[in-house]
């Protein structure tokens, strides 16, 4: 009886904690983001210079999704490790879905993207354009890392190819590990900042609390 006593206090507690400060769940964003102190160490290590050129760019020298074997691809990998539940194995029929990014659930595979938190343009205006096919394809697939995250088809599409500086969540909540992420991902693949990009994911470490 104390044991269930205990957990149930536990479990309150826990509820507690992630509404009062948007602590998210284990599956709310990708494995590997890291915490405030060393993603503040990664960015303040992030080479600053303005962005390249888009000439020569193309989402086909970027190959996704790939074969990840079994019958899957990244898509349908990344599917599985973020919903709360699903139905189906490659293809993914149904499930339940959490977009981190502006706090909807979603129940259909089909109103799901699977979002790059670096895009695929703004890598190669970061760098990525001297990289190889077969770099930029590992890039495109990454499941090592906080790069590529399942959220709304509608959210995703109205961020583009933005960075930080033009474009944030939709919800504040999630600005802290949305930083985490970005930094992470530039700094683990050796890309670049621009001045405005970094002043941004500043501001957004600035309020993070974890």
């Amino acid at each position: 009886m104390l044991k269930k006593s205990v957990l149930f206090v536990f479990s309150l507690a826990l509820t507690f904690a992630v509404f009062l400060y948007d602590i998210p769940a284990a599956s709310a964003f990708p494995p590997g983001t890291p915490s405030k102190s060393t993603a503040q160490s990664q960015l303040n290590s992030l080479t600053v210079k303005s962005e390249g050129s888009m000439t020569g760019y193309s989402r086909d020298k970027f190959p996704h999704w790939i074969s990840q074997g079994d019958g899957c691809d990244t898509r349908q990998l990344v599917l599985k490790r973020d919903g709360d539940y699903y139905s189906g194995n490659c293809p993914v029929t149904s499930g339940k879905w959490y977009s981190y990014y502006d706090g909807i659930t979603v129940y259909s595979p089909s109103e799901i993207d699977i979002d790059h938190i670096v895009p695929l343009a703004e890598a190669w205006r970061s760098g990525a354009s001297g990289w190889t096919t077969e770099k930029r394809q590992s890039f495109a697939n990454d499941l090592n890392g906080p790069q590529l995250i399942a959220v709304t088809a509608s959210v995703n599409r109205s961020k583009g190819d933005q960075d930080p500086s033009t474009w944030q969540p939709p919800r504040s909540g999630s600005h802290c590990a949305y930083a985490k992420m970005w930094v992470n991902t530039k700094y683990r693949w050796g890309l670049h900042v621009q001045s405005a990009e970094k002043s941004a994911l500043q501001s957004m470490l600035n309020a993070c609390s974890y």
